[in-house]
């Protein structure tokens, strides 16, 4: 793990570091946030937190730049606990394992933390560093970003001073970002009655693993595969030629991550095996061959025999349940008609999961236009209560609307074509930031959304490129020192 505390720059990664030590999943952030309040008290800083459970740090101006418009640096400070299966890690436990490999930093097995970790240490660096120049600094670090955003939902009017936000937790250097999504949780219910299976059935698991997954806000357009949606179809065809029966289901363990595995236990008649073995291998192969060759290559179907299950999941709930999946929209719905490449819609078939008494699903519905959002939730919602299921929604939040005409847009486009001598790109973000809760609570605020380069968030695979970090800061530095006069 001392290796990165080789990088540059050096105040940026020995933070990361630091934050890469303590564990803090979404809901588990109590560590973390006193590791935050005792570094910003050691150097003096006002430090206070919130009935929410954020925390905010103000730092004054250095001579010269008292009258320069107020900062807001935001991240946020929870992380996503994601593992490879096999992979031995406890996430309210274990410090992340990190590795330098080549131009990227990641974890071993498991997600790296540099969504928002990155950014967090950018901010820390900013308040720690004694040689830069900035008008009065406001650091907010949220709490439960990732699970629900109730940090930002929390964050109170009247509290923060400054004029503008800069949002740290994007994902590709050079992109300044001007507006996201808006999302809400969807969860399903099916209740089943335990049936004891009659004699003459033979156990087996069914596995779906070796998927990419990633980031269903940022990854949903790259056409990767979803476990769920691909354990449903081996089991519903499974289901309509051999008469399979289902004894239990766990799929996904996110609502905000592309399923990357799901698992089944079922039950075939003897005299069926052979041919269900052979349709499920061949159904395996076209869709990895297929459908999923150049996006998901990765995909391995596994089947082998187990013990046979104590019951079963009645067959009209089975039925329905897979029917329901079956029909359920994933991935992306509609492209954006105003932004080039922007995903406007989509929807992620996050978690299939049974327990003594019912199977749970839950999904995750995203959009730039409020409008889309609510006409995808009707839908999913009449689909799975014409399959019987109990529907309910939460955790509902705002877009966040993009404003071509923004001040720090401007200023931070000329700050970048001076530094790095080109153009920096300005986008949307299909992802769910904080911007449009805290832009809620806080309309007079000018935002915008910037970052390292960051890939494979959400999953085993999440990496940032160390150049993507040095440049980063250097452009942040030097847009804090040009920040217009209040």
């Amino acid at each position: 793990m001392e290796t990165i505390l080789q990088l540059q720059p050096a105040l940026v990664w020995k933070n990361f570091h630091f934050l890469a030590r303590i564990p803090r999943p979404s809901g588990r952030e109590a560590e973390v946030r006193e590791f935050i309040r005792d570094f910003s008290e050691k150097l003096g800083l006002e430090t206070h937190v919130d009935d929410a459970g954020n925390v905010i740090v103000r730092k004054p101006a250095t001579p010269g730049m008292e009258n320069r418009q107020g900062v807001v640096l935001q991240a946020h400070l929870d992380m996503v606990p994601q593992k490879n299966s096999g992979k031995v890690h406890d996430f309210c436990r274990d410090p992340i394992e990190t590795i330098v490999d080549g131009e990227w930093v990641r974890a071993d097995g498991t997600t790296l933390g540099a969504d928002n970790g990155i950014g967090v240490a950018a901010a820390l660096a900013v308040l720690e560093s004694g040689d830069l120049r900035h008008g009065p600094i406001e650091v907010l670090l949220t709490v439960d970003e990732e699970s629900g955003m109730s940090g930002a939902s929390g964050l109170q009017p009247g509290f923060l001073r400054g004029n503008i936000l800069m949002n740290l937790d994007s994902e590709d250097e050079g992109e300044l970002f001007i507006g996201c999504a808006g999302a809400v949780n969807a969860a399903f219910f099916f209740p089943y009655v335990a049936e004891t299976l009659p004699y003459g059935y033979q156990g087996f698991r069914l596995a779906v693993t070796g998927l990419k997954g990633g980031h269903s806000g940022m990854d949903i357009n790259l056409g990767r595969g979803n476990a769920n949606k691909v354990m449903n179809r081996l089991l519903h065809r499974a289901y309509l030629r051999h008469g399979i029966r289902l004894a239990s289901i766990d799929g996904g363990s996110l609502r905000n991550a592309i399923p990357r595995e799901a698992f089944a236990h079922i039950a075939v008649l003897r005299e069926k095996t052979e041919a269900f073995l052979e349709d499920v291998r061949s159904l395996g192969e076209t869709i990895k061959k297929n459908e999923l060759f150049s996006a998901d290559p990765g995909l391995t179907i596994d089947l082998s025999p187990s013990a046979l299950p104590d019951a079963a999941i009645d067959e009209s709930t089975f039925s329905r349940l897979l029917k329901a999946l079956h029909a359920c929209p994933d991935g992306v719905m509609r492209m954006s008609a105003d932004m080039q490449g922007l995903v406007e819609t989509s929807n992620n078939l996050a978690i299939v999961k049974s327990r003594p008494g019912g199977i749970a699903i839950e999904c995750l519905l995203r959009s730039s236009v409020d409008s889309s959002r609510d006409d995808l939730q009707l839908a999913i919602q009449c689909l799975f209560d014409l399959a019987g299921a109990s529907c309910s929604f939460s955790g509902g939040y705002p877009g966040w609307k993009p404003d071509r005409g923004s001040s720090i847009l401007k200023t931070m486009r000329e700050v970048y074509e001076k530094t790095f001598g080109e153009n920096a790109r300005v986008s949307a973000v299909h992802a769910g930031l904080e911007c449009g809760l805290i832009g809620a609570a806080y309309p007079r605020l000018d935002m915008i959304s910037f970052g390292p380069t960051i890939r494979h968030p959400h999953s085993p695979g999440e990496k940032v490129h160390i150049g993507s970090v040095a440049r980063f800061w250097k452009f942040l530095v030097e847009t804090l020192e040009c920040i217009p006069v209040g």
